[in-house]
């Protein structure tokens, strides 16, 4: 789909539910989507939680632009925070947007940060949501045993 979603619409493909408890890194006001985030909030009735947490958590909201750094870095970090089966959404500013990131760029960082890529979808007027889910090393041994 590449016209951008409703607010709303964007956290029900996020699969954000009730009391869950999220991780929010790389906010910045000047450029993130505001609607998005009220949506997240409101669906889960829970505020969004900060690196200075020690809590762990549902998911990750991660904000990132292209000059922001080391893209493999801070995955590993926000891996530290997550549930075993929480995914980290990561959202990037579409083609032809400040800060725009590379598909392929996301496409290298994830499995050196121990992440699959699922999926990517549009996420509102400037902004692609691509959800990552840690790798279980477990799972691959039991498929090559099979």
């Amino acid at each position: 789909m590449n016209s951008a979603q409703a607010p709303v619409a964007t956290v029900e493909r996020l699969g954000i539910t009730k009391d869950q408890l999220i991780l929010e890194v790389g906010f910045d006001y000047a450029d993130c989507d505001l609607q998005i985030r009220s949506a997240i909030t409101q669906k889960s009735g829970t505020d969004f939680l900060n690196s200075d947490s020690q809590e762990v958590v549902d998911a990750v909201i991660l904000w990132w632009r292209e000059d922001d750094g080391d893209l493999v870095d801070e995955l590993v970090d926000a891996l530290t925070y997550l549930t075993e089966d929480g995914p980290i959404w990561l959202f990037t500013p579409k083609a032809g947007r400040p800060g725009h990131v590379e598909a392929s760029d996301i496409q290298d960082a994830a499995p050196t940060a121990g992440m699959s890529q699922t999926t990517t979808f549009s996420a509102g007027a400037d902004w692609s949501a691509t959800r990552l889910v840690a790798r279980h090393a477990g799972s691959n041994i039991k498929k090559k045993n099979k």
